[in-house]
């Protein structure tokens, strides 16, 4: 994510205070911490060869130092996410809590709390599954705790499924510079960023629950990275009142996601987002913006087949509850009084206004690159952006248009779309 993003749309600044206490399941728990289990652990993922499987029993487990396995094809197999727990809050050395540079890898059922940096990190790896793994902070949203729960980074055929994020000050749930993922049935919840699709090609991201975030879904292209992102569809989700005040490191990247938004679209193509459930989000239920709205462009390199523009995005068969009513920065609490009143709201879908007139056709965008909003009775308003603004509008029929859907990512470990629709249930505060 690119720094400045509480300047898309006007210059969105965030406002809101933090205060939420702690949030999870699991952790915290008055079970004393087994300290010596560790190197025995450690000496296992040491000697692990291809077709290994590492159980680790219940129990609750301190880990001071960063874990991590570089032989491939190996099983790290837990007894369930409550039970069996890994908890770094004494971690003195390390940058993750597991760091995985391994293909044909496999971890399920275990939790970390705490981690001193990322989580769970897996690196340049094929084949990754990654289920039923708790990634989380046990303390709540903190600028303190990790960055990333549970971060696949240059993978390919990625299955992330049945797994809760929960306190990460950058994305419970990243992916990034990776092709051919699937992002199910997983709960992230309390994070800056809920789940977030970087940089990446071909993925599926449905069935999952993002709440109580800064924003829900994240689907992103940043310049300074050689791997172009496009192709993902976000199907069936449940992206409810991300609200959760901006708790990012000052200077960060992800500091600039504006509160209250669901599903945010910047600089990426071919996105597809439908047959969801998106409301209660206080800026925005969705944000389509390009490059030229953040606050990024001097402050990091650009690659050169970066493309600025979202191109292609297909937004259709929502069902959207509302939003809008207290949006994030005054310049967009101002315009909402201005065109919508005192008691008005923004509409379901903002739009900073950018497109590539070079590629336009007989003076007009390509059918092909389109914004299309077909969702019945939602509005979309475009803020003008590259007129500073300065004469935002409802779009009416000019983006209600249909693009060809993309097609499911297969993935094997995933096996098809199941046809019955399974969202987590939030968690308990």
């Amino acid at each position: 994510m690119g720094q400045g993003w509480r300047g898309v749309l006007s210059g969105l600044t965030i406002t809101g205070a933090l205060a939420l206490a702690a949030c999870g399941q699991g952790g915290g728990t008055a079970v004393k911490p087994n300290t010596t289990y560790q190197e025995q652990l450690i000496q296992k993922l040491i000697d692990a060869k291809p077709g290994d499987v590492i159980s680790i029993p219940a129990g609750v487990y301190a880990i001071d130092r960063g874990l991590s396995l570089d032989a491939d094809g190996v099983t790290i197999r837990g007894a369930g996410m409550d039970k069996t727990i890994l908890t770094f809050k004494g971690q003195t050395a390390g940058a993750e809590g597991l760091l995985v540079n391994a293909s044909d890898f496999t971890i399920e059922d275990l939790a970390l709390e705490d981690a001193k940096g990322d989580a769970l990190k897996v690196n340049e790896g094929e084949n990754i599954i990654i289920r039923r793994v708790r990634a989380e902070w046990t303390g709540g949203p903190k600028t303190s705790n990790g960055a990333y729960g549970l971060y696949p980074v240059q993978v390919k055929n990625l299955l992330i499924e049945d797994s809760v994020a929960i306190g990460a000050s950058d994305a419970g749930i990243y992916v990034g510079q990776s092709n051919n993922v699937v992002v199910r049935r997983n709960r992230a919840e309390f994070n800056v960023a809920g789940i977030e699709i970087e940089n990446t090609q071909n993925a599926d991201v449905y069935d999952n629950l993002a709440t109580n975030n800064t924003g829900g879904i994240l689907v992103f292209n940043m310049p300074n990275l050689k791997v172009p992102g496009f192709a993902t569809r976000v199907f069936r989700n449940r992206v409810e009142g991300n609200n959760t005040g901006n708790f990012g490191r000052k200077g960060s990247a992800v500091a600039s996601v504006p509160a209250g938004t669901g599903v945010i679209v910047n600089a990426n193509d071919k996105v597809e987002i439908f047959d969801n459930d998106i409301g209660g989000n206080n800026t925005s239920n969705v944000i389509i913006s390009s490059y030229f709205s953040t606050g990024y462009m001097n402050k990091e390199g650009v690659a050169p087949t970066f493309d600025p523009w979202p191109e292609a995005i297909y937004v259709h068969d929502n069902r959207f509850s509302p939003g809008g009513a207290k949006p994030d920065g005054l310049d967009l609490q101002a315009l909402r009084v201005a065109m919508f009143g005192l008691t008005g709201s923004l509409p379901d879908v903002l739009w900073d206004g950018y497109a590539d007139t070079k590629k336009f056709k007989a003076g007009k965008t390509d059918p092909a690159l389109a914004i299309c909003v077909d969702n019945g009775s939602a509005q979309t308003l475009n803020a003008d952006g590259p007129n500073k603004n300065k004469s935002p509008k409802l779009m009416g029929d000019a983006l209600r248009c249909q693009l060809a859907p993309l097609p499911a990512i297969a993935v094997a470990a995933a096996g098809p779309v199941p046809a019955e629709r399974k969202v987590p249930a939030p968690g308990k505060p």
